[in-house]
């Protein structure tokens, strides 16, 4: 297995949905498919709590601006848990080797969770909760189809996630505008963001 392409893979991943992530790494561990996958994410502490964090994030992940609050809340989680994942795929390699395993699992988990939080607030501009909840089981589907896919094919996985990570970056620019909205929006709270009433 090509330990740096699944790093890159589900460190865009952990942006999304490190929970999901864990997940799915913990559970092919335990079927024992890629022999690759550290054992740690296998055990079943780590995915029971995983399993808990990832029940809670599924429903805040569909609320209008409760989602915008777990992905601040995330911002410190969702790179430490990629960078984290891939020191622990480096398994006994040299320190170096880690290092940059675990700078390329945080750095593209940095930047798909930027990605996707500027997207949530732009579309938090819209009162309608539909939107939400298509955007949410969609990064889910496309979390779990990176990251199983990359478990066969690592290489061909970290070419769509990168391409799945540039027009994320694409998007925050042409939604700049709208983002910053939905930004004001979720620091004026919820009756100002339109959840209550209208906007002032």
């Amino acid at each position: 297995m090509d330990a740096l392409s699944l790093t890159f893979s589900s460190g865009w991943a952990s942006g999304i949905n490190a929970y999901l992530v864990v997940l799915v790494l913990g559970i092919a561990d335990r079927v024992g498919t890629v022999a690759e996958i550290p054992d740690a994410l296998g055990r079943w502490d780590v995915l029971a709590v995983a399993g808990f964090l990832y029940a809670m994030e599924f429903v805040a992940d569909k609320i209008p601006y409760i989602d915008s609050t777990w992905d601040a809340i995330s911002t410190a989680i969702r790179p430490t848990a990629g960078a984290v994942i891939g020191v622990l795929l480096a398994g006994e390699a040299s320190s170096l080797d880690q290092a940059v395993l675990g700078v390329v699992g945080g750095g593209t988990a940095l930047l798909s969770h930027l990605a996707k939080a500027g997207g949530r607030l732009a579309i938090n501009t819209s009162p309608e909760p539909a939107t939400n909840i298509l955007a949410s089981l969609t990064e889910d589907a496309a979390v779990l189809a990176v990251v199983w896919f990359s478990l066969e094919h690592p290489r061909a996985a970290a070419a769509v996630a990168g391409v799945l990570l540039l027009l994320g970056l694409v998007m925050l620019f042409f939604l700049s505008r709208l983002i910053r909205r939905g930004w004001r929006r979720w620091k004026a709270g919820p009756t100002r963001a339109g959840v209550g009433g209208p906007v002032a």
